[in-house]
């Protein structure tokens, strides 16, 4: 599967027979159309005309009723009949009952908006407008695929009708693992293209923070959406950046659709558009037309990483940081020194959770370099990049944890004395030296040589975006003294701010109506 550049906008004369025939060379791609959801109508238009020139045709539009997809419901109801008249679909077929429309919705249930199949799409329009949401957070694409698709199938059948199913969501869907195949099976036994109007997948995550989104009026609140992975199982380990700001890390686009909808897609030769990107670092989608994912099944999947050990080690290394109690903490940098006693006992409390953080760096290397030996047989970019950012980002950090011990040390049994008396802190910034052992500057030497290499070959893509991020702080440590506003004890003083108090007040009241407590994430 590759990728496409959006093809120019659509006018009135689209549905020439070129224009018809460009729509249907591209299916079972991913595609990004300019104009966000308007632009993926438009394309989606092309497909549409092309089905109807070729023989009746049966459309099923299948909305997601989640909260955060109604400015897409709407955005798509207002061209809704623009997609039948504006550019003249109607006109490439003989009566307007070559052309039935039928429209669904699905949440934790699927709802059939119309009863039957209708050939006026006005009727319908209204409809989508009224579709009630549900705030369940369950989004059951796949049942809801496979539902519409039987319930309408003697259509095609009976009909002797082209068909085929648009799914408009922002999400991955949540019963994946129990009803793809099926879904695949049927629609791809029946000739049912597949098509999802949706959101690029977070690079190698399967969730992306919603930065104030709008829970109530005037109340908004940090939000997760469930985007991703665009793999089948996790490739990339998480890992903290150390000293830098990671926002950008985690809202990586991938470049591609979440895994099931888009193999959904390319297994029934429909098309996933991409009409929202992620909020951080995007890429052309000409550097990541070889990179793209495997579309197999889970089990082709497993039996494809069991045949190389680099890429068994990967996973296993990649899913042990998302699904091992033991958490792998960014250190603390900031240390209070308005006495030699609160800098010690902030050292202490500080290389606590550092000696459980290298116990698992050493478990993730132990299992990344039993794929060494097999390493040079992967001949797929995209899995030479995994495999070589994981080493080289877990040998990076145990070379800042061991150089982070070994000054923490120093610093507890000789304290450092400031040189401008009105400091009181004390702040770990990145050096160039590394004050460790020969063995661990030699690891630390192999690290920057995996990650450049990964720059080299793999440019204008994530890998060596985050490559390069790791490389721009060095290894090594040093101390920056500073001024905090402390108390005596060495705890931060801030200020109360009611207003900030209120705000905060009402976001809580709001997240409980909604059954978000215990401080976790609105989930939509």
């Amino acid at each position: 599967m590759s990728t496409t550049s959006a093809p120019e906008s659509a006018d009135v004369t689209m549905n020439t027979t070129s224009s018809m025939m460009a729509a249907v060379e591209v299916t079972g791609e991913t595609d990004r159309p300019d104009g966000g959801g308007a632009g993926a109508i438009d394309r989606l238009t092309l497909e549409i005309a092309a089905a109807a020139k070729e023989k009746k045709l049966l459309v099923v539009w299948l909305f997601d009723v989640s909260p955060s997809v109604s400015k897409r419901r709407n955005e798509i109801a207002d061209r809704f009949e623009n997609v039948y008249k504006q550019l003249g679909i109607l006109d490439a077929v003989e009566d307007e009952s070559a052309l039935r429309t039928a429209v669904a919705a699905f949440g934790a249930t699927t709802q059939f908006i119309t009863k039957d199949p209708v050939s006026d799409v006005k009727e319908v329009v209204s409809q989508i407008r009224s579709i009630k949401e549900d705030t369940s957070g369950d989004e059951n694409v796949f049942s809801a695929v496979t539902q519409v698709s039987k319930r309408w199938l003697s259509y095609k059948k009976q009909g002797r009708r082209n068909m085929m199913v648009i799914v408009v969501t922002d999400e991955a869907g949540t019963d994946a693992q129990a009803n793809l195949e099926d879904a695949i099976m049927l629609t791809k036994r029946n000739g049912i293209k597949c098509y999802v109007v949706g959101n690029a997948a977070p690079f190698g995550q399967r969730e992306v923070i919603i930065r104030d989104f709008e829970i109530e009026p005037g109340v908004k609140v940090d939000a997760v959406s469930e985007t991703g992975p665009e793999t089948v199982a996790p490739e990339r380990i998480k890992l903290p950046f150390w000293g830098q700001n990671s926002y950008d890390v985690r809202e990586i686009s991938s470049g591609y659709g979440p895994y099931a909808l888009t193999r959904l897609c390319a297994e029934t030769n429909g098309i996933y558009f991409i009409t929202e990107e992620t909020s951080g670092p995007k890429f052309e989608p000409a550097d990541m037309r070889a990179y793209h994912p495997d579309y197999i099944s889970i089990r082709d999947y497993s039996n494809k990483i069991e045949k190389n050990m680099a890429k068994r080690a990967l996973v296993m290394a990649a899913t042990a940081t998302r699904t091992s109690k033991r958490n792998l903490p960014t250190p603390t940098l900031e240390f209070p020194a308005n006495t030699d006693n609160v800098l010690r006992q902030a050292v202490t409390v500080a290389q606590k959770p550092v000696s459980e953080l290298d116990y698992g760096l050493n478990e993730l290397q132990v299992i990344l370099e039993q794929g060494l030996k097999d390493r040079p047989k992967i001949t797929e970019p995209r899995w030479r990049a995994n495999y070589d950012l994981a080493l080289g980002r877990v040998l990076a950090t145990r070379v800042r944890a061991y150089g982070y011990n070994t000054i923490l040390a120093d610093m507890k049994s000789s304290p450092k004395v400031f040189e401008k008396k009105e400091n009181n802190a004390w702040r770990l910034v990145p050096a160039e030296d590394v004050r460790s052992s020969p063995s661990v500057r030699k690891l630390g030497k192999q690290a920057q040589e995996i990650l450049n290499g990964i720059i080299d070959e793999h440019p204008g893509t994530p890998w060596a975006f985050l490559a390069a991020k790791e490389l721009d702080q060095p290894l090594g440590w040093a101390w920056k003294e500073i001024k905090l506003n402390l108390d005596p004890e060495g705890n931060r003083v801030r200020t109360p701010n009611p207003r900030f108090e209120e705000e905060e007040r009402k976001r809580n009241e709001a997240l409980k109506k909604r059954g978000a407590t215990g401080g976790k994430p609105l989930k939509i």
